[in-house]
């Protein structure tokens, strides 16, 4: 498989709206160096498009993104931490080049999230879940703490006692749990989720794209910014 194929782009002219899609079906969407790097290459090809609106993240077969990929890690331990380090040297700046995009980031949660996948939805603006989707941290199996932005995200968006849940009990939320906690915005049937990503996607591309990124700068600043 080619590196690009590894996360496929899409953009749609006609209403602005451009997906970046992992294409790891076999492994859950597991990230690995290629992975990563094929994802920072695709978040630069996003802020390149001057017709940008509105950006969907999903993943193909079962799931979002389950993680970094553990298996190749366990595979050849010696090199772990390299690699994990080669892994977040990519998906680290285009996350942040995400946050900096004025068209808003929605995730479309067609599976599982886990680890990195959960940390990388949280970093979103958006999420529409199927009601079968599952989202855990997973950190405290590994013994470590989130990578990928899940702290900042987490804390800001659950709180400190909900954010500290989660890493302590490593307990997985359902679709609706994580829509009642206010991870997630919408759920909708697996029968209804392409309809629903597509519908409130369109909403999204046809409102006022430069004032929802002044929005989402002046939410995320650490003080107080005049718009």
């Amino acid at each position: 498989m080619r590196q690009t194929d590894l996360v496929t782009r899409k953009l749609d002219m006609v209403t602005g709206i451009a997906t970046l899609a992992f294409n790891r079906p076999k492994v859950f969407n597991a990230l690995d160096i290629a992975t990563a790097e094929a994802f920072d290459e695709g978040v630069a090809w996003l802020t390149g498009l001057e017709r940008l609106r509105c950006v969907v993240l999903t993943g193909m077969g079962k799931a979002f993104v389950a993680g970094g990929d553990v298996g190749a890690f366990a595979a050849d331990p010696e090199n772990a931490d390299r690699t994990l380090s080669l892994i977040l040297k990519h998906m680290n700046p285009a996350i942040l080049n995400l946050r900096s995009l004025d068209a808003p980031v929605m995730t479309a949660l067609n599976g599982t999230a886990a680890g990195a996948g959960f940390s990388l939805l949280l970093a979103s603006d958006y999420v529409v879940a199927s009601r079968s989707a599952r989202l855990v941290l997973a950190y405290d199996k590994l013994g470590t703490t989130p990578d990928c932005s899940g702290t900042w995200f987490l804390s800001r968006k659950l709180g400190r006692q909900r954010a500290f849940e989660l890493m302590l009990t490593g307990r997985a939320l359902s679709a609706e749990e994580a829509q009642s906690w206010g991870i997630v915005n919408e759920v909708a049937d697996e029968d209804d989720f392409g309809a629903a990503v597509d519908a409130r996607a369109r909403q999204i591309a046809s409102g006022p794209t430069r004032a929802f990124g002044l929005f989402k700068r002046l939410m995320d600043a650490e003080k107080p910014l005049a718009a």
